[in-house]
């Protein structure tokens, strides 16, 4: 997945192959894709606008609220741009083990995440 660190906001809206999700600055999901709709079964209409943590084990929100608010301060992050074995919920409550590239860009001078979620 390393072509794709290099794959930009508007890039990422286009992608079919892989599922997609984008948030604000803040970490709500404002974009997925159909490809995360078919593996992960929340449509864009039901995940809009929720915290992006439904799709984290609970286990991992701390860390990932402590690492999120520490970007945002520094701007400076050692997981972007590098694929990472970690576990998606689905809308039914099942884990997907897949490897995440989470990737930052400023839009409109407030940072979008984006991740891409391949299936393991």
């Amino acid at each position: 997945m390393t072509e794709a660190a290099m794959k930009s906001l508007s890039d990422m809206k286009l992608e079919t192959d892989v599922p997609v999700v984008i948030t604000d600055q803040q970490g709500f999901v404002t974009y997925v894709n159909d490809r995360f709709t078919s593996i992960f079964g929340w449509s864009m209409a039901e995940i809009n606008g929720q915290i992006i943590t439904v799709v984290i084990p609970e286990g991992f929100h701390t860390p990932h609220h402590l690492g999120f608010s520490r970007f945002l301060s520094t701007e400076n992050s050692t997981i972007l741009n590098h694929p990472l074995r970690l576990v998606g919920i689905t809308k039914d409550g099942l884990e997907i083990e897949a490897e995440h590239l989470i990737m930052a860009e400023k839009d409109h001078g407030e940072w979008v995440f984006m991740a891409m979620l391949r299936p393991l």
